[in-house]
């Protein structure tokens, strides 16, 4: 699971096998970045976790994205 600072200070959250290759999706190096971060570059990773699989990546992902920005801030800031 990692989270992405976007240009207009918003977080953006999200799960991949390949770190680097995601990042440089979101910044427009190579194609297939969410929609979201497209017109919010540069995005910058603040925050990344590793987790056994996919799965449990997926749930992290989920909680992580219901707390609020000051929950989500304790976090990536700690």
């Amino acid at each position: 699971m990692y989270v992405v600072l976007c240009f207009d200070n918003t977080y953006y959250c999200g799960i991949t096998t390949n770190l680097q290759r995601r990042l440089n999706q979101h910044n427009g190096v190579k194609s297939g970045g969410a929609k979201y971060t497209r017109s919010r570059r540069p995005c910058k990773l603040i925050y990344q976790e590793e987790h056994a699989n996919r799965s449990v990546a997926s749930k992290r992902e989920y909680e992580f994205k219901k707390l609020t920005r000051k929950k989500k801030e304790n976090i990536i800031f700690r």
